[in-house]
């Protein structure tokens, strides 16, 4: 350590106490990485590795990225999962003594970026702190770009599963947690719910509750926390006061822009888990994951960033209550209705920048003086809105009206201090006007005649020496100076000091010359000074308007939803939706809203649905594949999302009873990571759907028990469908699809459950789908004509045909399947199909003896007649 240089001890000292960071070491017009950081950095940024002399006997390896460019190697970084620690200088270089002393000014993490180019506009980027004890879990996360900050806390009886349906539905990008909570959510199959975030345990000091409830009184300015709701939520206490704790300790400043916190309850909101959120694809499509094809590609008309935020919170987030869902509705009803005024409001929505993160920047100290202009040119358009306003009388559409502030003192300070086209930097001036300071003014005016001067004594000095190609230059090193050419030194005047030689010419100072070379200099870097320190002040004062220009903010995101809801409701025929407590789901022609728009107009098929918690609750629905039992049941499924949103939902009429929550066992996947089967993960799923839900809960059930044999599968279902129809277990409003047409059967026996299928049309071996839902039982599955839709080959599905006629003679089957195989080898060598069947004459006779009238239900009788008949045909 004593032979290394004094900066590269200074590196190491910067890094010694941020070892969980790549240090930006910035070295004049450089940020340079040493050692291990450099190593790694330039396998991730693919930029060259050097080396540079340290005082060892092995050259320190190194790479750099210009400063000015700096943010963009960042920001591959921090993509990449990675925590930024930025060494500055902090004195001035030609005033330091010995080395310059640098310190590390920000921490930039994944979860703390308030760069624009780090940010994904119409996305919230949230960091969380996660406070874990073995009776309760608290949460707080904020996105610092905003000023958004929430909590909550979950306790009692499976406080986990609801922490990670909490987590599922925030996604945060970075999560802090107390070291007992680290241990446990990044163990095994828990550990599945923070993918993509970057996860730190942090020390436990600062998630115990008297230091953090102290933290939040100082931080919000109050006395006691009763007056933000928090006074008895301990572990949301402890999770809020470590957030604050770290953001403050990474970005080296108080965070005064998160000056407003909501605590809320999970419990006021439709409750979503992750396989629900995945298989109702509500923000992105399973296949890809694309936004394209989700339920938010179809809602999002937004004309802002923050609006979009806004919706998708809102799409994670249903209401429950009626009259908040109502208000929005109403909002909705009344936009929808006014055309020109809606277009007009969207027009001016167009025009407004990103409120929310140009406050976030000014009160962070982060913004330049183009986002002052974008700040005000936003905000010289809210009177305008607030006139269009004036018109309605929706109750949330007066709120969002008497929310929205005019701003005036901030648009004239803006107007009356800053360029219409200012630079992005902040120390080269041109950012003041000259009518704002008067010191300003005189400076430029100084500068305006400096040049004047200098031109004056150029023309004079020619005629007084009679040089005629006497000039007057400038460079960085010499300051004005007068050049000569060496044919014309023998008429240099004697008060002319030398100060260069070149080859062709002398250069030369006078007392006059640096006398207005003083005052014109001295004119630019006082300006600039005083132009950055004037830019400054500005910048606090309008930091002082951060929380009313946040709430104008969220206003104007509001009105930008409201504006997306009815402008979709109009152009896709959406109808307004009857919101009630009661348990009716009842839709009219429903649609689905994303398959509806992907297929040619008029093409979608629309269906009815009758669900409730008494004669309508559980309905099997019976069809082969590719027939549309999926669509129709994920469609019911968003049609009651949509309407708890307070949107006006793709049908003709529609009452919708509140839903608590929705679940969705739709398809199965290997969790192979995991070590869990197919059936393993179909089982695990309905598990917490059957301890999970409520009597007004909303169930989708798609091929429950297909990952396992035949019968276990059915009884598995069997005793599903009895359970969940039943009230005394729970009774809950159920969608089940199914290809075990015994299930059927049910509709005789169990109260509560109904009969439907897909309407299929028969032309020979071929089938047609009519995507309709008729009340009924399918009488069969039509797999092999689906495989033959599918493009299968004729000669498998042929070879199909015939297994399937002989599987459904079961006391027989080995024997039949020997005859077929050796058939099949027949038929391969020949080019003639063999018909099998005449065969079969003693074996149709036998099974028809074997049917016990008595003892046989109408329904197995109709099946048994069925299958028959078929075998008959086929024997012909």
């Amino acid at each position: 350590m004593e032979s290394l240089t004094p900066m590269m001890k200074q590196y190491l000292q910067l890094k010694e106490q941020h070892k969980d960071c790549i240090l930006f070491f910035r070295l004049g017009d450089f940020y340079e990485m040493f050692f291990e950081d450099a190593i790694l950095a330039a396998k991730e940024l693919e930029i060259a590795l050097t080396g540079r002399d340290c005082g060892l006997k092995e050259r320190a390896p190194m790479c750099g990225v210009p400063y000015h460019a700096a943010e963009n190697y960042i920001a591959k970084l921090i993509d990449k999962g990675y925590k930024v620690a930025i060494g500055e200088q902090v004195e001035d270089p030609s005033l330091a003594k010995g080395i310059v002393r640098r310190e590390v000014t920000k921490i930039i993490t994944p979860g703390t970026v308030i760069e624009p180019s780090m940010l994904r506009e119409r996305e919230n980027n949230y960091i969380m702190a996660v406070y874990y004890q073995s009776d309760g879990i608290g949460i707080a996360y904020a996105d610092i770009s905003t000023g958004d900050l929430r909590t909550t806390e979950f306790i009692g009886m499976d406080f986990y599963i609801h922490f990670q349906n909490e987590i599922a539905k925030i996604t945060p990008r970075e999560m802090i947690i107390n070291e007992d909570g680290y241990a446990v959510v990044t163990q095994g199959e828990k550990s599945t719910v923070l993918e993509n975030c970057y996860i730190t345990k942090y020390d436990s000091w600062a998630f115990k509750t008297d230091y953090a409830a102290n933290l939040l009184k100082n931080h919000f300015r109050i006395l006691n926390l009763e007056g933000i709701g928090m006074d008895s939520h301990s572990f949301s206490i402890s999770a809020t006061g470590a957030l604050i704790t770290y953001l403050e300790q990474t970005q080296k400043k108080s965070i005064h822009h998160l000056q407003k916190i909501q605590y809320y309850y999970t419990q006021d909101y439709m409750i979503l888990d992750k396989a629900t959120r995945r298989n109702l694809e509500l923000t992105e499509t399973i296949r890809d994951g694309s936004r394209k094809g989700s339920l938010l590609w179809i809602m999002d008309k937004t004309s802002t960033s923050m609006g979009a935020r806004l919706l998708k919170q809102w799409v994670e987030e249903p209401l429950k209550d009626v009259y908040n869902i109502q208000q929005r509705l109403d909002a909705v009803e009344e936009l929808k209705t006014n055309l020109i005024v809606r277009e007009d409001l969207k027009e001016y929505m167009k025009n407004i920048y990103d409120l929310e993160r140009l406050v976030g920047r000014i009160s962070y100290g982060n913004a330049n003086p183009r986002d002052l202009i974008w700040l005000k040119s936003s905000l010289c358009f809210i009177p305008n809105i607030k006139k269009y306003l004036e018109s309605f009388s929706s109750k949330l559409l007066e709120k969002v009206n008497e929310t929205m502030d005019t701003h005036e003192e901030v648009i004239e300070l803006i107007r009356g201090a800053i360029v219409d086209e200012p630079p992005v930097s902040i120390k080269e001036g041109g950012i003041i006007k000259d009518s704002f300071n008067t010191e300003i003014r005189s400076l430029r005016e100084a500068i305006t005649n400096g040049k004047t001067w200098i031109a004056n004594i150029e023309r004079e000095e020619r005629q007084k020496t009679g040089i005629k190609s006497l000039k007057i230059g400038y460079n960085k090193v010499f300051g004005y100076y007068i050049e000569v050419t060496k044919t014309n030194l023998n008429l240099v005047p004697s008060d002319y000091i030398r100060k260069q030689t070149l080859a062709n010419a002398e250069r030369y100072i006078t007392a006059d010359l640096k006398e207005i070379e003083s005052k014109i200099l001295g004119a630019e870097e006082r300006i600039n000074d005083l132009e950055y320190q004037i830019f400054i002040e500005i910048r606090e004062k309008i930091s002082m308007y951060t929380q009313v220009i946040q709430k104008t903010a969220k206003s104007i995101a509001t009105l930008d939803v409201l504006l997306s809801f009815a402008d979709i409701s109009d152009k896709q025929n959406y109808a307004k939706p009857t919101i009630h407590k009661e348990s009716l789901i009842h839709i009219k022609k429903g649609r689905h809203p994303v398959v509806e728009k992907m297929i040619p107009t008029n093409m979608f098929v629309p269906n009815d649905t009758l669900l409730d918690c008494s004669e309508n609750r559980f309905t099997i629905l019976t069809g082969p594949n590719m027939a549309g039992k999926s669509t129709y049941m994920r469609q019911v499924a968003l049609i009651v999302l949509m309407a708890q949103i307070g949107c006006f939902v793709p049908v003709e009429e529609a009452t919708i009873g509140i839903t608590d929550r929705i679940f969705t066992r739709v398809g199965a996947s290997d969790d192979l990571a995991q070590g869990q089967s197919t059936f393993m993960v179909e089982m695990s799923e309905l598990a917490n759907i059957i301890n999970s839900a409520t009597a007004n809960s909303l169930i989708i059930l798609d091929e429950i028990g297909r990952g396992t044999s035949t019968y276990d599968g059915l009884s598995i279902a069997w005793a599903v469908v009895e359970y969940i129809s039943s009230q005394e277990n729970l009774g809950a409003r159920t969608l089940f699809a199914t290809h075990y047409h015994e299930l059927t059967e049910l509709e005789e026996t169990l109260e509560g459950v109904k009969n439907y299928c897909i309407a299929v049309k028969e032309s020979g071996d071929d089938i047609v789908f009519l995507r309709k839902i008729v009340r009924g039982a399918a009488d069969q599955s039509y797999g092999i004509q689906v495989a033959k839709l599918a493009g299968v080959s004729e000669k498998i599905v042929d070879r199909a045909k015939k297994i399937l006629m002989g599987l459904e003679f079961n006391d027989v089957n080995n024997k039949l399947l020997k005859e077929e195989k050796d058939i099949s080898e027949v038929a391969m060598t020949q080019e003639t199909q063999l018909d099998i069947f005449h065969y079969r004459e003693d074996i149709l006779l036998d099974e028809l003896l074997k049917i016990d009238l008595m003892n046989t239900t109408p329904l197995e009788a109709m099946n048994h007649l069925y299958r028959l008949l078929n075998m008959a045909k086929d024997s012909r």
